[in-house]
C-alpha cells in the first residue's frame, strides 16, 4: 500500500516538474523560440484553440518567428492572440499568407522582469508539489490502522525525500532559466 502511494506520488511530481519546465520555456530569452507560443490560445470559431494546432511555427532568424496557419481564415485571430499575449512584447504583421512575429531586443529591465516572472512560476510549481505531498501524506495517514507505525514513519520519510528531490529539480531548472535570461 505505502509503495503504491509513493509510486503514484513520484509519477505526479515528475509530471509537475515537467509542466514547470515547459512553463519556463514559454518565457522568452534573447532568441525567438517557437515554444514561446505553446500556451497561446486563439479564438478559433468561438472556441479557444492552442496555436500549435492551428499553424506551423518556423524560426528563420534569431528574433523572428513565422506562423503559417493551416486555415488562412484564422490569420486575423492568430495575429490578435499573439498581440494580446502578455510578457512577449511581440509585434505580429500579417501579409495575407503568414504572420511574421518580430520580437524586440531585450533590455536589462525587461530581463529582470522576466526573471521575476520565472521565479513566480517556479514558486507556483513548488506549491503544486507541496500540494501533491500533502495529499499523499493524507493517504498515508489513512493507512494508520492497517500498517505499523514504523512502516508509516518510513513512508513519510521517503515522501519527504521524494518531495525534496523534485523541489531541488525545480530549483535547478529555475537557476538555469535565470542564467539564460540574464545572459546578454
Amino acid at each position: 500500500m505505502i509503495g503504491e502511494i509513493l509510486a503514484d506520488t513520484k509519477t505526479r511530481m515528475a509530471r509537475a516538474v515537467e509542466a514547470a519546465k515547459e512553463d519556463f520555456a514559454t518565457v522568452r530569452t534573447g532568441r525567438a523560440n517557437p515554444q514561446l507560443f505553446q500556451k497561446i490560445l486563439v479564438d478559433y470559431y468561438g472556441s479557444p484553440t492552442p496555436l500549435a494546432q492551428l499553424a506551423s511555427l518556423g524560426n528563420p532568424e534569431a528574433r523572428t518567428l513565422i506562423v503559417t496557419p493551416y486555415d488562412k481564415s484564422a490569420l486575423k485571430a492568430i495575429e490578435q492572440a499573439i498581440r494580446d499575449t502578455p510578457n512577449i512584447g511581440a509585434n505580429p504583421t500579417n501579409d495575407g499568407n503568414i504572420v511574421r512575429v518580430t520580437l524586440p531586443e531585450l533590455t536589462a529591465d525587461r530581463r529582470r522582469e522576466y526573471v521575476k516572472i520565472v521565479r513566480n512560476k517556479g514558486e507556483d510549481a513548488k506549491v503544486h508539489l507541496r500540494g501533491i505531498r500533502r495529499k499523499s501524506k493524507d493517504e498515508l495517514d489513512a493507512l494508520k490502522s492497517d500498517v505499523g507505525e514504523d512502516d508509516l514513519a518510513r513512508g513519510e520519510k521517503e515522501l519527504d525525500v521524494l518531495t525534496r528531490t523534485y523541489v531541488d529539480e525545480i530549483d535547478e531548472a529555475l537557476k538555469r532559466k535565470e542564467a539564460e535570461l540574464l545572459e546578454v
